[in-house]
């Protein structure tokens, strides 16, 4: 991220995601922000907060596919809720501050991930070394320490022997006992009531808890796996791991609301509007910058960078409470998909639903080939339909892909001719009588 600018932070974007151009410019901008706060001095920067992001736009334009890309690529902890679920239950739903701890697991997986990349190798020497243990007879597994130089090397050789057979997967389906440790947790323990109970009285009850250890047997490939977890788990440090987590979250962290529009109080179909008020209130301090208590410590939240999105067919963002406004200063309009943004999707993306469709279908062997005329008719499908029932913008591609090679994909591991040419006329032929007829099209595509 420190290198990336706004430009290649575009540039990047525009491998994934077509048009909407002034949605990538923000969020670019918005990036670069956070290192731009890092270089200024530390009384200076604590004052400096993220402009906060409203993407307006229907369903299947990118507005996720912005976030959760952008998130990729710098490596940041992201997290992505609908604001509709902190209104399901009762009137507040679920506790607006859980987002925040749900951002944070994120950002420990992430750390420990890397944590365990950078232990990798040590972790596999011992992995190694306790099958060996195990695997070996017993009589061959250590001598007493007046046994002379021959039987040494003659256990050292076996023991060789056996490593290089364990190296090459010869002895995977060989079955070892291991013994495994596993600590219960409080919401395992006492459901809802653990679920319900403070973070710190979590963490206090889970410490408390006496770990069951128990011996399993297992194949060498699946005990492999069980053994570098708990060397891992020697090697690492758990409080750093949370420490650099915390601080992650904290300074580069990214939640997407989706939905927002939801809970402007406008939207008569969707719950009470004491509800969606509340839930407003409730993210407020939360956007504004305050500190969310969980149980690796506590969590500012000053500098995540928070992006809202929202249909707003019935409602706008003036809608929203005045001093939540106020913390998204940034809005960027999204575009309804063209035709030849449809074209564009099935062709240019680095992941495209054609390529994707191609690579799938090679597992089976079968070549696909799609003409430049079979592209053209599944946008223009995808738009008409768009246009005539309910717009959902690039996800419709899935579902016309989907139809198109409907046979095929059945078929692929007995065909024959190993070779589908999909051009314009298949693709009519696919999907001709169902476009034809509006109610049939509704209901299919």
């Amino acid at each position: 991220m420190d290198h990336l600018t706004p430009r290649q932070i575009v540039a990047e974007l525009d491998k994934y995601i077509v048009g909407q151009q002034d949605a990538k410019r923000a969020v670019a901008v918005a990036i670069r922000n956070r290192w731009r706060r890092q270089q200024l001095p530390e009384h200076m920067r604590q004052d400096v907060s993220p402009k906060n992001i409203i993407m307006i736009g229907p369903t299947g334009v990118g507005k996720t596919e912005i976030a959760r890309r952008l998130a990729g690529l710098t490596g940041a902890p992201f997290i992505k809720v609908e604001a509709t679920k902190y209104t399901e239950v009762g009137y507040h739903g679920r506790d607006v501050e859980s987002m925040i701890r749900d951002l944070l697991d994120s950002s420990i997986a992430m750390v420990k991930e890397e944590m365990t990349e950078s232990v990798k190798e040590p972790a596999e020497r011992h992995v190694e070394d306790r099958l060996l243990d195990l695997l070996l007879p017993s009589n061959e597994r250590g001598g007493s320490f007046d046994e002379d130089d021959e039987t040494k090397a003659r256990r050292q050789r076996t023991r060789d022997k056996l490593g290089e057979q364990l190296r090459a997967g010869d002895l995977d389906d060989r079955m070892i006992e291991i013994g495994v440790e596993h600590r219960p947790s409080v919401v395992g323990v006492l459901g809802q009531a653990g679920m319900e109970m403070d973070v710190d009285l979590q963490s206090m009850f889970e410490k408390m808890m006496p770990a069951n250890r128990e011996t399993r047997k297992l194949a060498v490939r699946d005990a492999r796996k069980v053994l570098f977890a708990q060397e891992v788990e020697k090697l690492i440090d758990k409080e750093k791991i949370h420490r650099t987590a915390v601080e992650r979250v904290e300074q580069s962290g990214i939640v997407f609301l989706d939905e927002i529009d939801k809970v402007t109080g406008t939207d008569k179909t969707h719950g009470p509007d004491v509800s969606r008020q509340g839930v407003q209130r409730d993210l407020l301090p939360i956007v504004e910058g305050s500190t969310v208590i969980t149980k690796y410590g506590p969590v500012k939240t000053d500098h995540i960078l928070f992006i809202a999105a929202g249909a707003f067919h019935s409602s706008k963002p003036s809608d929203l409470m005045p001093e939540l406004q106020g913390r998204f200063p940034i809005r960027v309009e999204l575009q309804d998909l063209t035709k030849e943004d449809f074209v564009r999707i099935l062709r240019e993306p680095q992941n495209s639903l054609t390529k994707q469709t191609v690579a799938l279908l090679g597992t089976e062997g079968v070549l696909v080939e799609f003409t430049d005329d079979a592209i053209d008719e599944m946008a223009q499908i995808a738009f008409d339909v768009n246009r005539r029932s309910q717009n959902i913008g690039a996800r419709r591609l899935y579902t016309i892909l989907e139809k198109v090679f409907e046979t095929i994909s059945f078929d692929a591991p007995d065909l024959a001719e190993k070779r589908a040419k999909i051009d314009a006329a298949y693709v009519r032929q696919r999907l001709g009588d169902v476009v034809k007829d509006e109610d049939l099209s509704k209901f299919i595509l």
